[in-house]
């Protein structure tokens, strides 16, 4: 392939390329992926959760005539914040980001659990519209866009502090209410507070005098921690305020709060939280864990639904697939909202709501041959593509090239890496590659991604005049950040298919030459320590290409 056509082919890779790379090393021509676990049986007229799998926490929702928009949290991964469109609340399609251009938000150096979070939509006057929070790359910021699928502006940042802004809009007026600091000092660790600005959507700014709504949380006498992911709503003249409280993690419930007027005060509801699992007996069935951070919408028919994450644990709070975006009913008790009784489970299996059906992404597999015009977006790489690139799509030649860089998984920097959530706590991705490098030590394989402290990879390392199967992990920070040699194979020739195999806290390795040829495997791997409950609990394991030169 000569330069011309990789730089062709480079602008292909919409984000990911930035300047044509040279001749890359590492070719990879598919990457599949396919659920292992059985899959239960659900009636046609039920869903089962999560409706969003795989790593998509903070959800967030509009609805705008007979369509539903929902945004997740992407952190530092890009492209960031992905835009799901449905019809019935249940099946979701991907139709874009708002984060999808280099210059819109710099995440170069920023840890994976840094960077974008808790995006909240909304719809107004023809147009849509996320306020995010990236408190690395300058706080607080809004973003517009006439379609959900983008172009989306560059954000407008905004003049205030703290974290997961909402906007509320009324008429001609607008609102952001978001996470702080509580006024004074702290009482104790985890004490935050619910405050409001008024938004001038002219000048894109907020105005200065801000207005306190909760002051730690429902009962301050009980010390309640990170009172977060603020909502409004209005409904027969009461202003409803929702909120997370008690952490992202086992900890986590949904509590609400009503006002006759906008800026409150706010009166907690009579039962609280209104969403929480962290009460129930661990050995129940099916089991879902850290509910919260939820956002609620009305249907035409009067009834109410609400997004919300929550985790499945394979054991003890222990999941690499990340908090996951969950759909259930709202009912209204007494003029107050309840996502589900005190003690009562998720319930697995859940009635559809009375909605045109939607087609939506099918999540339990998926072939990429590469062949495609562009790559699907569901592809997304870490931090913002910045100078050259060490990736290349071949649109042509129905590949995926990585030129091993300097960065591997376990940097700061950007690694030569594009990967998809892993959705199933039982599933395994496989790919075919060559390693076409002569240098000492460089390295092409599946990376499997939770942060750059937690990840396995599994591929071919140069060693001498031939080549070597190499399986790493990094598990702790005083690991190598290429990741520790756990396995060890000799492999004559510089092609190979790959596929890692994950079954709950347990991973498998294995390779062979073609199709015909029967799999050679790694030792099982125990990878319980790249849970997230172990990696900052923010994200969820990534998988696909990767390549790194030899140190």
């Amino acid at each position: 392939m000569d330069t011309g056509k990789i730089a062709l082919t480079a602008a292909c890779l919409v984000g990911f390329a930035g300047i044509a790379a040279a001749r890359p090393v590492a070719t990879f021509d598919h990457v599949e992926y396919s659920a292992t676990e059985a899959s239960a049986k659900t009636p046609p007229d039920a869903f089962r959760n999560p409706v969003l799998p795989g790593f998509h926490p903070d959800p967030s929702i509009v609805k705008v005539g007979d369509d539903f928009y929902a945004v997740t949290s992407t952190f530092s991964w890009f492209p960031g914040l992905p835009i799901f469109h449905s019809t019935d609340l249940v099946n979701w399609k991907l139709v874009g980001h708002a984060i999808d251009r280099p210059d819109q938000i710099d995440l170069s150096g920023l840890g994976t659990n840094r960077g974008l979070f808790a995006p909240a939509i909304t719809h107004h006057d023809g147009k849509f519209w996320i306020v995010n929070t990236c408190i690395e790359c300058g706080d607080n910021f809004v973003l517009t866009a006439d379609r959900p699928e983008g172009p989306w502006s560059d954000p407008q940042w905004l003049e205030f502090g703290g974290i997961d802004p909402s906007l509320y809009f009324e008429g001609d007026r607008a609102w952001i209410v978001y996470n702080d600091a509580p006024p004074g000092e702290p009482q104790y660790e985890g004490h935050r507070a619910l405050w409001m600005q008024e938004f001038d959507q002219q000048a894109m700014q907020v105005l200065p005098e801000r207005t306190l709504l909760v002051n730690g949380g429902v009962d301050l006498s009980t010390k309640p921690v990170w009172a977060e992911g603020p909502h409004i709503y209005k409904v027969d003249g009461w202003y409803y305020l929702l909120a997370a409280e008690g952490g992202t993690a086992d900890q986590h419930s949904q509590t609400i709060y009503r006002s006759r007027n906008v800026d409150g005060p706010y009166e907690p509801g009579p039962v609280n939280p209104i969403l929480t699992q962290r009460d129930l007996p661990p050995g129940r069935p099916d089991r879902v864990e850290a509910t919260g951070h939820a956002d609620m919408v009305q249907l035409d028919d009067g009834n109410w639904w609400g997004v919300f994450l929550a985790t499945r644990p394979f054991a003890g709070q222990s999941t690499l697939l990340g908090r996951e975006t969950f759909l259930l009913p709202v009912q209204w008790k007494d003029g107050w909202p309840i996502f589900l009784e005190c003690g009562e489970p998720v319930p697995p299996v859940v009635p559809k709501p009375d909605l045109p059906p939607s087609v939506g992404d099918d999540f339990s597999g998926w072939r990429d041959d590469f062949d495609a015009v562009s790559l699907s977006p569901e592809w997304i790489t870490l931090r913002t593509p910045q100078g050259t690139s060490h990736i290349v799509h071949d649109i042509d030649g129905g590949t995926i090239q990585l030129e091993p860089g300097a960065a591997p998984a376990g940097s700061l920097e950007r690694p030569a890496f594009i990967g998809r959530r892993m959705r199933h706590h039982a599933a395994q991705f496989t790919s075919s590659f060559e390693l076409g490098s002569e240098a000492e030590g460089d390295y092409a394989g599946l990376l499997a991604f939770m942060d750059e402290g937690h990840f396995l990879t599994a591929g071919l390392e140069r060693t001498g005049k031939s080549h070597s199967v190499v399986v790493r992990m990094r598990k702790d920070e005083g690991d190598a950040e290429r990741g520790e040699v756990i396995h060890r194979a000799p492999w004559t020739g510089n092609a190979i298919q790959m596929r890692l195999s994950f079954d709950g806290g347990t991973a498998v390795a294995s390779w062979r030459s073609n199709e015909t040829d029967g799999w050679q495997s790694s030792p099982a791997i125990d990878v319980e320590p790249l849970s997230s409950i172990h990696a900052g609990l923010f994200t969820g394991l990534v998988v696909g290409p990767y390549a790194v030169a030899g140190s």
